[in-house]
This record gives structure tokens, sequence and C-alpha cells, in this order.
């Protein structure tokens, strides 16, 4: 049966929290533990705590009627329990760490005993006491004011004791009832290409909670819109930063994190993902007026090089943000029907129509359903309150509370069902819940981060035999079943709040929680904050957080997100200031701050328990940071110049999280075995000195979790050395990693080695590099792994046998890399001699990957009687020079095949049922799949890549396959190019490099869906038709032509490819001009290098009126002093580079009005540029290589530095030098003062130093 519906006052766990952490205290410890229970502080504090207790419930109760003299008691009650939670923390701190006489004297090192004791008598003890004696005073004087407030007591609850419903946890999204018209009316707007747009904006509308996202996910997820070449997802929320969307675009469409701030770098780098593409964009939850269309019509620059048929679907609560957006008319989201409502809370609680308990909750159920107003949001909320629980009496109780109409008369727009839900929760949940308010709305975050953070703030009630973060994972299993947190439907393993769901937790937070995003929406810091995030995204100025810090020095969070390091405040002090004011920090983020060194200050945060200094460039890291006992988590991911830890580590005694994965750590301190604690341990390297223990330490981690690199493997003495570490043991580690640095390790050392270092079965990914024993352990593809999922074995290059794998029976995915002296692989691949298994060998692996096999010369295949490879998917054999034979000739599952550099495999193709993707390199290859596709073989291709084929052959035109999408022809002198009588309708990009050479003309009218064509080196090309251009449909937007001594002019190629938009020519110079009328109409990107007659008539032409955004010219000729001669380049202009011209004086860069980016690169004589000023709208100046003005510049040249007043960033071959801003190396120190207008000039003094050998530099104010 399931527990009764009790929840919690907000309040109850941290009373019982800080109760319990004074009833834990020795007061025998200490000399101030005991001077306080002599003078009767402590006792009287317990009896305070324990009176306000019983009517928390209650207090509660008359809170959510609005009571404001209860507002304050509380506000009062939960200020002086922060109060009493650091006093307390601060004095158990105290005896855990007490001299060494007194406590474990192996245990602490005398430093920081020293340090520990010395900050806590800086504290004064007598201003200690007194803070006692007031904060007891203060308690009870809030204890009898509880009896002037009316406040009833009611009987405590063991709130450690509750019985939670946590399978429900394992189903968190339940089925969409009521939308089906809804989802096809979209789809069907999505799919039609017949609106004269180029692309167009659909908007949802519909009020919070009626399920817009849900919506837009269905409709996202349906394989119908899978034509679609691109999709992304962005959440934008209520502000609107046009910069932070583009970049999340640009990591969602498949680009790299872009960590730059500038808009035309930003939307160059998207224009380039989007380009020809036709794409699908869903941007969630947007809250923008008619303010702000300017930005919105900026936003969509780069879709407009997306392909025909794209579309764009906006989500909003707000009319006027749709009538800003549409393109056509938004769809207007209805609420759910009655009988939808009632169909999905059926489907929420787990109640079966043929349950005994239906038609006993029904006509409650029904009733509840009513109160949610059609709104799922709250269906679901009410759903997984009630999810499991079948008790009559609780459901009537919930039916009939008096809440929803209070409830229902607040006027915070918070629907009631949610209030509803949040009241039920337990009150550990209900501060964990709350403290997510610190982040962001539609921030996304993973569960095991926020348990980490959880932790720290110490929201989590420890249970005997449990793990804190067993404890945390509970915690937000919870959360998720009952619809506070949900999966991200674009990331997996993140999680978000919805919207409304965010607004609950922050009204619940009240003024001890800041978030500092929009100086314009903030009311201020108060005195109570106690936890503080600052967004660089937004406009409050990090300067004003940081005066303000001698007003909240009770802080227990810093967080900084969105950080730039061009930031105008001087970051680099920051941390000394953060050091010095807040010292009851408990979280601590650094995490891309400018920093190179931390503060011995650090020390002093005696509270702290988490620290994120990720990202940053520390070199080193102070002892004091060892005397921090408290610290549970130390996050050092890419501290690229970190080399060594604090050699006192073993210190950090309550260390429970240590991340340094990208940090450059040569070894682990001593004592490491001493952290018994440690939970996370992502990195172990060995070092090189016989007093380290080499891997001896490890063995004493007995509960590591998640994934462990072990690195420098070479420092193991031997097998019995390495048994020490007790791999075997760590039964829950899900991937280990395994790492020999270099190849000097004896091969027998390295065969015991290995053999000692045996995982647990329970692991699920091995990873295993630069090995150099001749064979493997017995373990290895043991069955008995039946977890195991992955393995990767790289660089065994003394291995002459692969080991036994095939009879792993969970094995996705095999890669195996620089086995240089193997020879043969063999039915010991499949199975162990002798044994008896009569299964599939790889019965479920989907990817295999062969690479870098120098001496591989055979592979068998498995005999008839043993199946293998049922399922594989993937099959890459690359750089595999001395192979020979043939593949697996059975292969039904096979889509993707990849073979490359293996000349003398005797190929034939394996016969698999959907071959999607196939590359292959080398004669005897490619001949063998031309011969595939003119036997009709290949039916189902979509993309096809040959490479080096000296032999002359052609394309089989007749036979090619309908379906194919993408070609690429590579080092394929000989092969004449398929010249279709037919249009191929499928393919969309074509790539021709060095191949082809009888190719004269390209059949461009042959292939009228192709978007992207690349032509290289091919010696004979001298047009792009083969037919009449009239005739021609072609979608062509992006052209690349390099190397094509033949090609002449384009006196056509407007009429071809009207769609172009992006052309770049290289190395072709017999090219003299562009076809009559200029470029073509659609061009937004120009780049022209090494062709030297059309740069001479493009530096003629009037460009004003096209509609270019970036012009890339190289020039290496003397024939050009001034560009463009006649001083007209387009207006539309957003980028422009000039690189290589010798002779180029003079640049005009009049009528540039929304020029962003100038690059000036080996343009020795360039001294000026036309006209008064650079353009108003310049952000960023690079200069690349010598010239006369960057001279000009460097010299403090009036007249120049005049003309750059108004120049945000300049950057001198790759060192930025911004505004405000002083550069460290280079030899430059540039500083600016404003002049009598207001505009900013530039004083320049010259250094003489160099770049740090480390290649790092930063800006400070």
């Amino acid at each position: 049966m399931a527990a009764k519906l009790e929840g919690g006052a907000y309040l109850s766990s941290f009373v019982d929290a800080v109760l319990k952490k004074l009833s834990s205290l020795d007061v025998n410890s200490t000399p101030m533990a005991k001077k306080l229970a002599d003078q009767d502080l402590l006792r009287r504090l317990k009896l305070s705590l324990r009176s306000v207790r019983p009517v928390l419930d209650d207090a509660e109760q008359k809170l959510i009627r609005n009571d404001q003299e209860v507002k304050k008691w509380l506000l009062d009650l939960q200020d002086a329990l922060y109060m009493a939670d650091d006093l307390l923390d601060e004095l158990s701190t105290k005896a855990a760490t007490a001299t060494p006489t007194q406590r474990d004297p192996g245990n602490y090192s005398s430093m920081c005993h020293s340090i520990v004791d010395s900050i806590l008598e800086d504290s004064d003890d007598d201003d200690y006491e007194m803070g006692v004696a007031d904060l007891v005073d203060k308690l009870e004087s809030i204890v009898e004011e509880k009896n002037g407030l009316g406040l009833k007591e009611e009987p405590v609850r063991d709130l450690e004791d509750m019985s939670w419903r946590i399978e429900s946890s394992l189903v968190e999204s339940s089925e969409i009832f009521g939308r089906d018209n809804d989802k096809e009316a979209i789809i069907k707007l999505l799919l039609d290409d017949t609106c004269y747009a180029k692309i167009s904006v659909i908007p949802i509308v519909g009020m919070g909670g009626v399920g817009k996202t849900t919506l837009a996910q269905l409709v996202y997820n349906d394989e119908r819109v899978d034509k679609f070449d691109i999709k992304a997802w962005v959440c934008v929320s209520d502000q609107f930063d046009i910069v932070k969307v583009t970049k999340t675009l640009i990591e969602a469409a498949g680009g790299s994190f872009y960590n730059g701030d500038a808009l035309d770098s930003l939307q160059t780098e998207l224009k380039g993902k989007l380009m020809g593409k036709k794409f699908l964009i869903v941007l969630d939850d947007v809250w923008i007026d008619n303010s702000y269309s300017r930005q919105w019509k900026t936003l969509l620059k780069p879709f407009q090089f997306g392909k025909k048929g794209s579309k764009v679907l906006v989500t909003t609560r707000n009319d006027t943000t749709a009538d800003v957006v549409k393109t056509i008319s938004a769809h207007k989201l209805s609420l759910l029907s009655e009988r939808d409502c009632w169909s999905l809370f059926v489907k929420c609680v787990f109640l079966s129509p043929e349950s005994k308990e239906y038609s006993t909750l029904e006509p409650v159920g029904r009733e509840l359903v009513k109160k949610c107003k059609g709104l799922p949001l709250a269906v679901e909320s009410l759903g997984a309150l009630l999810r499991t629980n079948y008790d009559e009496e609780d459901w009537d109780r919930v039916l009939k509370s008096e809440l929803w109409e209070v409830f229902e008369d607040q006027n915070d727009e918070i629907i009631p069902a949610l209030n509803m839900s949040y009241h039920y929760l337990p009150s550990s949940l209900k501060r964990c819940f709350v403290h997510c308010s610190l982040f962001p709305k539609d921030c996304l975050f993973k569960k095991d981060e926020l348990v980490l953070l959880w932790m720290a703030e110490e929201l989590l009630q420890p249970k005997e035999k449990k793990d804190l973060e067993e404890i945390g994972f509970e915690y937000f299993d919870q959360l998720v079943a009952r619809s506070f947190f949900h999966s991200s439907s674009t990331y997996n393993n993140f999680y978000v709040i919805h919207d409304l769901m965010h607004d609950l937790a922050t009204a619940r937070a009240g003024e001890f929680y800041f978030r500092a995003e929009k100086l314009e929406e903030s009311v201020g810091i108060s005195n109570k904050t106690r936890h503080l995030l600052h967004d660089a995204g937004g406009n409050y100025p990090f300067s004003q957080l940081v005066s303000a810090c001698d007003r909240v020095k009770d802080t227990r969070t810093f967080f900084e997100i969105n950080l730039s390091r061009k930031d105008p405040f001087n970051m680099e002090n920051a941390p000394h200031v953060f050091l010095s004011e807040l010292k009851c920090l408990r979280v601590l983020s650094f995490n891309t701050f400018p920093l190179d060194s931390l503060p011995d200050s650090i020390g002093n945060l005696i509270h702290l328990r988490y620290l994120d200094l990720s990202d940053t460039w520390v070199e080193t890291l102070p002892e004091e940071l060892c005397c921090l006992y408290n610290l549970q988590t130390l996050k050092l991911n890419n501290c690229q110049h970190l080399k060594k830890l604090p050699s006192n580590m073993q210190d950090l005694i309550n260390l429970r999280h240590l991340d340094i994965r990208g940090a450059s750590i040569e070894e682990m301190p001593k004592g490491m075995s001493k952290l018994k604690d440690l939970h996370f341990l992502s990195d172990y390297i060995v070092g090189r000195h016989a007093d380290n223990n080499g891997v001896k330490e490890l063995g004493a981690l007995a509960n590591i979790h998640e994934s462990l690199h072990i690195h420098q493997l070479e420092n193991i003495m031997d097998g019995a050395q390495a048994l020490e570490a007790r791999i075997a043991d760590k039964k829950h580690l899900k991937g280990l990693y395994l790492t020999w640095s270099y190849s000097n390790s004896y091969i027998d050392d390295s065969q015991d080695i290995l053999n000692n270092l045996k995982p647990h079965r329970n692991l699920r990914k091995l990873s295993i590099n630069e090995y150099k024993g001749l064979t493997f352990p017995d373990w290895f593809g043991h069955s008995s792994y039946k977890n195991m999922t992955k393995l990767y074995l790289y660089g065994c290059s003394n291995c002459l046998e692969l080991p036994s794998l095939g009879q792993l029976p969970s094995l996705k995915r095999l890669r195996l890399s620089n086995f240089r002296k193997l020879q043969r692989v063999g039915a010991k691949f499949y199975k162990k001699v002798g044994s008896s298994s009569h299964g599939a060998a790889f019965p479920v692996l989907e990817s295999l990957s062969f690479y870098g096999m120098d001496c591989w010369e055979e592979w068998l295949s498995v005999s008839s009687e043993l199946d293998a490879f049922p399922l594989l998917r993937e099959l890459r054999v690359q750089n595999c020079p001395a192979l020979r034979g043939d593949l697996p000739s059975q292969l039904p599952a096979l889509q993707i095949l990849c073979i490359d550099r293996c000349g003398q495999l005797d190929f034939s193709l394996p016969r698999a049922n959907a071959l999607l993707e196939l590359s292959v390199e080398g004669p005897q290859q490619v001949e063998a799949v031309l011969k595939a596709i003119a036997h009709n073989q290949l039916d189902c291709l979509q993309s096809l890549s040959l490479a080096s084929c000296w032999s002359a052959t052609s394309f089989p035109v007749a036979s090619m396959p309908s379906s194919l999408q993408n070609l690429v022809i590579n080092g394929c002198p000989y092969l004449e190019f398929p010249m279709l009588q037919q249009q191929h309708e499928s393919l969309q990009s074509i790539s021709i490099s060095n191949s082809c050479h009888s190719l004269t003309s390209f059949p461009l009218a042959s292939f009228p869906n192709l978007t992207t064509l690349r032509i290289s080196s091919c010696i004979n090309l001298k047009s792009l038709l083969a037919s009449d251009p009239a005739a021609s449909t072609s979608k062509l937007v992006s052209l690349t032509i390099e190397s094509c001594p033949s090609l002449g002019s384009f006196p056509t190629l407007e009429m071809v490819a009207p769609h172009l938009e992006d052309l770049l020519l290289r190395e072709c110079p017999e090219i003299e001009s562009f076809f009559e009328g200029g470029l073509p109409p659609n061009l937004r990107e120009l780049q022209i290098q090494h062709c030297e007659k059309l740069v001479k008539y493009l530096a003629s032409m009037d460009l004003h009126d096209h509609c270019l955004i970036r012009l890339d010219i190289q020039h290496p000729y003397d024939n050009i002093t001034s560009f463009p001669l006649n001083g007209s380049l387009p207006a539309s202009l957003g980028t422009l580079n000039l690189r290589n011209f010798p002779s180029l004086e003079i640049l005009d860069c009049k009528g540039l009005d929304h020029l962003q980016r100038l690059l000036i690169e080996r343009c020795p004589k360039m001294q000026d540029v036309a006209g008064k000023s650079f353009p108003a709208s310049l952000s960023m100046l690079c200069f690349n290589g010598f010239s006369l003005l960057r001279n000009r510049f460097q010299t403090n040249d009036k007249h120049i530095l005049s003309k750059m007043s108004r120049v945000r960033n300049i950057r001198v071959d790759g060192a930025w030098i911004s505004k405000a801003l002083k550069l460290r190396g280079d030899g430059f120190d540039v500083t600016t003062s404003s002049t009598e207008n207001g505009a900013s000039k530039w004083t320049i003094v010259d250094l003489h130093f160099s770049f740090n050998a480390i290649g790092k530099f930063f800006v400070v104010s």
C-alpha cells in the first residue's frame, strides 16, 4: 500500500538538520564548545529550535493565505537558521580539525591544523561567543513571537523515515492526448513547400502550461519531418539574447562550441551550417514585442541562406510575439477537453480501467481534473502527486482542500494545481526544488551535477547505509516523477524546469536567492541573500555585484555563467574580493574566469564544500586549498596549465568528487588512499618516483563510481604492484580507461600488469591505449562481462593476435587501432578455443572499426556453423595496406561501409540488404563498386565516395542509383564522369577533386536538385554547361572551383544558377570577368584567391547595389594600389578580408554602414583608409603581418588613432586589444581615454616583451 499523502513545511528539514548538527556536537571537543555549554547557550539554542519545529506546518498554511506577519516571522526564522548553521559548522569544523594530540594525529597535516586554528582564532573567541549569544536571543524572540501569531503545534513527523514512491521515476513522459489534429495541422504547414517566402515562420500560441512545447516536440520527433537536412531546437526564454541564440543554433546544427561574441562572425558561422540546407528550427518560449522586431530580423539573416521550404517553429504565450515573428497565421493551441484531460490523468496515476480501484476513484478523479481547467501541465502535476496512491481518503482530501480557493485567489499567475503539488512535497524536496530557482529559465542541468550542489548546500538528509549521492539521486528521481523536472527534448542526459515551475520555485525562494541578470528587472540584493548567481549574458554589471559583497557577507553560493573574457570589469581581482568578503561560502564557481593563480586566502573558506576552477588558466594550486576540511567537490576540468596537485591533498578527507579531466597533472600526490569517501575520481596518473606508491593508493578507494582513467601505466613496476590497485573490487565503475604513455615498457611486465588490472564484471566500457604485451589476459572478452557495450583497443603494437571478443553478449561498439604486428584475424577472434558456445559471434555488435593495421594480411571469415555480426550496421577498414582476401560476405544489416588505404584487398561487396553509405579507396575497390552499381546491387545507396583509382573506367550511367544524394570523387584522373541522358533528381552534393580529366564541361543541367558543387584540379574543365541553360532548373547554392587552369568565364551562370549564394574561386588564372549583369542576384559570400584577371575586373566593378555580406580576396600581384578602384563596395557587406595585396595603399570603406569585421593581412604598403574614420558599425579590426597602417597604429599616429576611435576590438597577430583594456604581450600596452566629444582615443606604449611561452594572453581593465 502506498504511503499516506503528506507534505512537509519548507523549513522543517532545515530545523531538523541544524538540530542534528547541534546534537552531534561533542561539548568537550573544544574549549569553545565547552564554554558555550557551560553558559547554557547550546541548550537554549536547542530548546528554541525544538519550540519552533511543531508550528512550522501551521505557519506554512498561514503563509499560503498571505499572512504578512507570519511571512515576516518565517523570513526571520530562516535567516536565523542560516546563522545557526554557519556558527555550528564553524564549531564542528574546529572540533574535527583539532590539534593532533586531541584528535587523530594521522588525518590532518600540521600546516592545516595551524591555518584552521588561526582562522578560527582570528574570528576572536569573544566575537564568536557574542555571535552565538545574539543568535540565541534572536531565536528566543522568534519563539516568543510565535505565540502572538496564534501558530498551532502539530505532531512532528520523522522526515527521514517518510516512504516515497520512487518506482514511478522511470516513467516521466506521459502519452499525448487531444493533440492529434494540432499535430497534423503543424506538420502539414512544415511539409508545404508552396509558400512564396524562402523560409516560413510558424508561431504556436497558447497560455502557459497548455502544451506548446510538448506539441512542438511531438512534431519535431515525427519521422515525416526527418526530410529536413538540419533540425535544431533552442530554448529562448524571456531574455531574447541574439548572440546566445545564434551560438546555440550553431551547436545544434552540428558545429562545435563557439567561444566568441562577435555577432557577425557567429552569423557567418551559422550561415555556413545552413547554406543550401533545408532546415527546421524550433525556437521555444519566445518573448518579444515590437521593440525587438529589428533584432528578430537580424537573427533571421543567416536563415535566408537555407534552402526554400525551410521552416521556423516558434512557441510563445504572447500574441504580440506571434505578430512580430509570423510569416503565416499563428496556430492557436486551445485547452484540452475534459475527456482528454481525464485520459491523461488516468495515464499519469497508473490507474487501469480494469482495476478494482477505478470505479471508486473515478468520481473524485474527474472532479480533480476539472480543477486543472484544461491545462496538461496541471493534469500531469496533479497526476504525479497521486501516482500509484489509490487511497480514496487521500484523493478526497486533496479535492476538498480549501487551498484550491486560496491558490485561485492569489495573483501570481501560478497554476493552482502546481501550487498544490508543491504543497504536498516533503520538506527536503521543497528545499532542493526551490534551490533550482537560482538558475535562469530554461537552463539545462545534469542529474549528477545538481546532486553535487545539493550536497554542498547540505540539502540532503543522510541515511544509514546510503551514500549522499544515492540519496540525492532519489530526491532527483522524485522531482522528475512528480513533474517538477523534465528531460530535455534536444540533449541527452540533460533536464530542464518548465518555466511555470521555475516561476513557482522563484516565488518560494524569496530574497534569500538572487539572480543578477537584467539590471532593470532586479530589485536589489538583500542583506538576507545567501545564494548568488551572475549571468554575464545579461546587462547586470559584474562590478556592481562585487561592490555589494560587503552587504552579503553571509552568502553561501556564488556562480558566474555566460562569462565573456572581454568583460570590462577587472575579473582578475574578483577572486580576492570574494575570498576576503564572503567567508561563509559553501559553493564557489570560478569556471572560465581569467585566473592563472588562486589566492592563498582560499584556505580561509572553512565552510566551502564545492569549488569549480574548470576552464581557467591556473598553473598552481596553493597548499592552503588542502585546509578546506569540508570540501566535497573539486572540479579542475580543462585546467590545461595545471601540472601538479597540492602535496597535502590527503588532508581533504571529506572529498567525494575530484575531476581533473583535461588538466596536465603529471602525477598524483602521496596519500590519496586516505580519501576514502571519494565517490568520483576522473583520472589517476601513476608517478615516476619510487616513493609515489604507484597505483597502490587506488586500492583503498573502493567506492569510486562512474569512470576512471589510469595514465602512465609504464610506471607500475610489475603485476604484483598492479594488483594492489584492486580494480576488480571496484564494482561501481562503469568505464575503465588504461593508458601507457610510451613504448619502453617490458612486454612481460605489460602483460602481468594488464592481467592484474582485471575490472569488475559490472563494467560497461573498456579502453586500452598503448598496451605493449604480445597477448591479452584470459579475462579479456570473457562472456561474464555481460554489461560491456563498448570496447576500444588503441596502439597495441606488439600484439600478434586479437583477443576472443565474439562472446561478449552486449558488445555494440568495437574499435581496433594500430595493431602494428598483427597478421591474421582468425577463428579465435570469434570465440575462445574449446568454447562450447553455439550462438552467433558478436550477436549485437553494431559498429566495427579497424585502423592502422600495417601487417594485417588475412581476415578469416567465421566457420559455416557459426554466424557472426547479425546486427552489424557500420564497418570501417582503414589504412590496412597488407590486407588480402575479402571481407565477410554475409552482413545482412550493414548500412555504412568504408574501405580506405587497403590496396591489396580483393574487394567485393558484402551481401547487405540496404547499404546507405559507401566509401572506398583504391583501383580494385573503385572498380568493384562501379561493377556493383552496373548490376543494380546498390539500389538504396545515398552517399558514395570514390578515391585513388588510376585506371581508365567510366560510370555505369544507366544504373546510377536513383537514391544517391552525395557523390565524392577524389584522385581518379581517368574516371569518366557520367554524362546523363536524363536528369538525376536526388543528387544534392557533388565534389570532384583531381579527377575526371576528360571532363571539359560539367553537366549542371542534369542535376536539378544539386545545391553544393565543388570542383578542384580538373585540368581540362572549360565550362559548367552541357545543355541548353534555358532548360535548367538548378538549385545550386554553393559553388567552389579551384585549380582549373582552362576554365574561362561564366557567361551564362546567372541563368543556370540563379540561387547561388556562396562562390569560391581559387587559382583559376583564365577567368577574366563575371557574366553580364555582374554578380548573381542572391550571392551572399564571395571568395576570390589567386585569380589575377578576375580581381582586377572586380576592383573596377560597381558593387554598391549587390547584397554581399562577406568578401574575401587574396591577390599576390602588383597591379592594384587602391581597392575598390571606384570606391563602391556593397553597402550590405558585414565582413571584408583583404590578403596578400603587395601594392595596395588605400582601402575605401565609404558607405559600408554594416561592416562589422575587417581583416588586413600581408598588405605591406597599405597605409590608410579613405574617409574620416572606419565605419561606425565596425566591431573587429584584425592586422596579420606587417603593414604601414599597423605601423602607424603602433607608433601612436593621431590621424590613424582618430579613425579607429570607435572600433571596439582590435586584434594584432592573434592577440586581442579591446577598448578600455590592456593587452599583456606582443610589445603593446593600449589604453583609452575620452576626448571632448565623448569618443575614445588610443594611447600606445611600447612594452617590448613577448608572449608567455604557453601562448596565454588575456585582457584586464
